[in-house]
């Protein structure tokens, strides 16, 4: 374990004026809380935060950060407390305990609904201070270091979080070495075969081809040396899970895979950036569309640098990152710049980004998503690299990797991705779906009228994209389901001889604690709320007169004592209905609907008529109607057509096809109901369906009784 005096011999490295008094305070009473705790391995529990501290003297952080790595268990697994602590080494540090504290008690590896509620908080830790983030960082980096003491399930676990979280928040942050080294720890844990794999081509290697990071450096360092250009150069080759990830994603072998090996040069100005750009495009053959130019377009977490890939000695492709110092102390230390100290004050890194500015621009949208999408939007945040393109006016839009026109529309206004209807790249019409590559020129071309469409949603990348889409659609949902709610309404209060008024909606709606008429409609239609419910709502008596289910044998009224019924298979009448009765010598009374056209043939037969109607009250769902459906011809259309119908509570006793097309097919659904407002349930349900091409109610004269 590091003493308290090599610690602060580290932080006075780059910090002479420390606060080195409170340092010691903090190891002594870190070391005095922890007495007696052990981890796994066995070690003193306290040499972990010492070591937490150790890795963020690396990023020169300040002392209140290097204070909270020492104590940031303290108040979770000690007798510690808040108060004591605000105590003895002030309230800013207190707060940092704190939140690392509150971070480590969230489960981010949870269930999907519970994750994205822990992500929420997470970032809500961070916009209130970045450095907490910045201590967890370093504590799970030390334990992922020293995994191998955990239990087998264990590491498994730490090592999904940290690949699915922790890594790609650390290069969302522009920590690239800890991105690598957590990612890299994880691998080993995850898929230790691979990487061993990679680990002993690599050895091959470099006993057939020599050291080759070495002969490239070499050849580097000359030709400048010949342009008389100052710089240091370094070279490495990458982690074997980078190299991994790489192989899955363009399905290569190893032997195939280019690009193995990294540089970096570093240099005193911009100037000799580019420079030195010109200087190794002309002594090795650039691979196009592999230069990126960072410095004059940095990421939104301050990075800057030209990054170019060459074919270099015998033909292999290595990368080449060129940057000033000032530069590559942000890219070493990402947003944690912002705090890094140099000769004792804070050093004023031009190039470091504010920390505040950065997450709002990740949590801007926080509060407008559900969970779901929030935890959607952030992962894919993250996980992105950036692309660089411009209006038509020349203004440079940064997208992440992969994103689509829709995702430039809706980064300039949502109003402008609303509207989309097409777009040119580079003066060319192009699909909506197409992926964006650095330095295209991107014009929009809106229409008045469009609207977002649901395949949009499979179509951008970008968090704010699809978090406008999912917005727009469902008011649009909303007016359309206002408007089967209209119609749900008067089916049932027409049942009941009541009108659906605007008042009787308003009262209703009022009852039953909602905004207004229209937010009761839009949950009629949308089936959140029944018609029956707003009914009896409204007018309890007829709930109360109507709470028992009706008899089968006397759901009609009108007959004579000794007079049978059944439903005429022509019309299917059903309760709620007008009717009227036929009689038929040796049938009993058939009943048919009053506008069944099987009627007219007895019009100058009076004495065979019947008047009847139903019965008032709750009839059972045992009237089969049948429905004809013209459906799309696509996977799964007709299983959500099911689904639908069951979800109002009907049962389907029949389904029989009347004709298949390539594009659509049509059916005859037969479904038992409990009445005509069950029945309008029913058919408006199908008809919002995007699938349902048509849907109409299907009455056979060549049934007629």
């Amino acid at each position: 374990m590091i003493d308290v005096e090599d610690l602060i011999a580290l932080v006075r490295n780059y910090n002479p004026r420390c606060n080195a008094e409170a340092i010691r305070l903090a190891y002594g009473y870190g070391t005095k809380m922890h007495q007696g705790q052990f981890r796994k391995s066995g070690e003193p529990y306290f040499t972990h935060p010492v070591a937490v501290a150790a890795i963020l003297t690396e990023q020169q952080l300040d002392d209140a950060t290097i204070i909270t790595a020492l104590l940031h268990d303290t108040i979770e697994d000690t007798k510690s407390t808040y108060a004591e602590v605000a105590r003895l080494f002030g309230a800013e540090v207190a707060e940092l305990v704190d939140g690392v504290t509150k971070l480590t008690n969230l489960q981010l590896s949870s269930s999907e609904s519970q994750q994205a509620e822990n992500f929420r908080k997470l970032f809500i830790a961070m916009s209130k201070d970045l450095r907490v983030i910045l201590v967890k960082l370093g504590d799970r980096l030390h334990n992922m270091r020293t995994i191998r003491s955990m239990s087998v399930e264990k590491q498994a676990q730490k090592a999904r979080e940290t690949m699915e979280i922790y890594a790609p928040l650390a290069g969302r942050m522009g920590m690239q070495w800890m991105r690598e080294e957590l990612e890299d720890l994880s691998f080993k844990v995850l898929n230790p075969e691979a990487r061993n794999s990679i680990i002993r081509r690599f050895l091959t290697l470099q006993r057939e081809a020599g050291d080759v990071v070495h002969k490239i450096t070499s050849d580097i360092r000359n030709e400048l040396e010949k342009a008389q250009i100052e710089a240091d150069v370094y070279g490495r080759a990458k982690k074997p899970y980078s190299i991994w990830r790489k192989m899955q994603e363009k399905d290569l072998a190893f032997s195939r895979l280019s690009d193995i090996y990294g540089f970096r040069i570093i240099c005193r100005d911009v100037a000799d950036c580019y420079r030195i750009l010109g200087v190794i495009h002309q002594r090795w053959r650039a691979v196009p569309g592999r230069f990126k130019d960072y410095v004059s377009q940095p990421k939104n977490n301050g990075y800057r640098s030209i990054h170019t890939t060459v074919s270099g000695r015998d033909g292999k492709r290595v990368e080449v990152q060129i940057r000033t110092q000032e530069m590559h102390e942000v890219a070493e230390a990402g947003v944690a710049a912002h705090w890094s100290y140099r000769e004792g004050v804070r050093a004023r890194n031009p190039f470091a980004v504010d920390p505040v500015k950065w997450i709002a621009s990740l949590t801007e949208r926080m509060d407008e998503e559900n969970h779901d999408e929030f935890l959607e939007h952030v992962k894919l945040e993250m996980y992105s690299d950036q692309v660089f393109c411009f209006t038509p006016k020349g203004d440079v839009i940064q997208l992440p990797r992969g994103a689509t026109p829709l995702d430039y529309a809706y980064a300039i206004h949502t109003r402008i991705g609303n509207s989309c209807v097409s777009a040119k790249v580079d003066g060319i019409r192009v699909p909506l779906w197409t992926r964006l590559k650095n330095g295209q020129s991107v014009e929009i071309i809106t229409a008045e009228g469009q609207r977002p469409q649901a395949s949009w949603i499979d179509i951008v990348t970008t968090g704010r994209a699809k978090a406008a889409i999912r917005r727009s659609l469902r008011e649009e949902d909303r007016g359309r389901f206002v408007k089967l709610g209209h119609e749900l309404a008067r089916a049932a209060f027409d049942h009941v001889g009541k009108k659906a008024t605007d008042k009787a909606l308003r009262t209703a709606a009022k009852m039953m604690g909602l905004a207004d008429e229209n937010d009761l409609l839009a949950r009629l239609g949308s089936a959140e709320v029944t018609a029956r419910r707003v009914v009896e709502t409204l007018y309890p008596e007829l709930s109360m007169a109507t709470a028992e289910e009706v008899d089968a044998q006397l759901s009609v009224v009108g007959l004579t004592a000794d007079q049978t019924f059944r439903r005429a298979p022509c019309c299917q009448p059903v309760p709620g209905e007008r009717i009227v009765g036929i009689t038929y010598r040796g049938q009993g009374v058939i009943i048919h609907a009053i506008d069944c056209t099987a009627l007219e043939e007895f019009e100058e037969q009076p004495g065979r008529w019947v008047d009847l109607h139903w019965h008032a009250g709750r009839h059972a769902a045992r009237y089969t109607v049948s429905l004809d459906v013209t459906i799309s011809n696509d996977a799964g259309v007709l299983g959500r057509i099911c689904t639908l119908i069951g979800e109002q509570k009907a049962n389907i006793s029949d389904l029989r096809f009347t004709d298949r097309k390539p594009d659509f097919y049509r059916l005859i659904i037969d479904v038992d109901l409990r009445d005509v407002e069950h029945l309008h349930m029913v058919m408006t349900a199908l008809e919002a369906e995007t699938d349902v091409a048509q849907i109409a109610r299907h009455r056979d004269l060549s049934r007629k009784p």
